[in-house]
């Protein structure tokens, strides 16, 4: 089944010189699946994925996901989505350098509402347990690895049970060993857990560990 699918997705930027960030793009999505986005630096990936987590509007084209068409959302009713629907892992981290890893795992949760706070607490710590974090619940960013945070970051990602997981170049900042720990949580996801996973990287190993892969150039699917 199809849980994400575009239709004609176009973003541009105005301007003296107007600019295609991603080009007349039809795309299909389906649940358990692991796509990987790959292409040059520059070529409409990252842009591409932003459009499909809701995080910016097409400039033409329209989005569906689990078959509700999302172009006359408001943002207030975008940002209910993406809390609820998806979750996010960025290349940086972005963990709040004051909170503790389980407290920054709770975040989604808390704002969206639906648990008590007994409830977020042990889901929290459970998502760290299951993705071997444990032990470093209790500690802060800076005193984690790169490694140990973005598996925090992918925890914190999973906390609404989202159906949806967008990863934008999630192993760009790890070691070899780290950047592994995260490409088998990733497939792991789609595969053992039945989540739909798109991957945007430049990673030609982590690609191949895809269902499926994906080229962008300029704006536009290739092949």
């Amino acid at each position: 089944m199809a849980v994400l699918r575009t239709e004609h997705l176009s973003r541009r930027l105005a301007g003296d010189v107007p600019t295609t960030l991603v080009d007349d793009i039809d795309l299909e999505v389906r649940e358990g699946e692991f796509l990987a986005i790959t292409g040059p630096s520059g070529s409409g990936k990252s842009s591409l994925l932003y459009l499909l987590g809701l995080l910016d509007r097409p400039t033409t084209g329209r989005i569906w996901l689990n078959g509700t068409e999302t172009s006359s959302y408001g943002d207030e009713q975008l940002a209910d989505i993406r809390l609820a629907h998806l979750g996010f892992v960025f290349q940086a981290h972005f963990l709040l350098p004051e909170f503790e890893a389980r407290e920054n795992v709770m975040l989604p949760m808390q704002r969206l509402g639906k648990l008590t706070p007994s409830e977020i607490v042990a889901r929290a710590q459970k998502l760290l347990d299951d993705l071997g974090l444990g032990e470093q619940a209790r500690k802060f960013p800076h005193q984690m690895s790169g490694g140990q945070s973005q598996r925090v970051a992918i925890a914190r990602a999973l906390a609404n049970d989202p159906q949806i997981v967008l990863a934008d170049e999630p192993t760009g900042n790890l070691d070899t060993r780290s950047s592994a720990v995260v490409q088998r949580i990733l497939r792991d996801l789609a595969h053992k857990q039945g989540r739909a996973v798109v991957a945007v990287t430049h990673d030609a190993g982590f690609a191949a560990l895809a269902d499926r892969r994906l080229t962008v150039v300029d704006g536009r699917l290739n092949g």
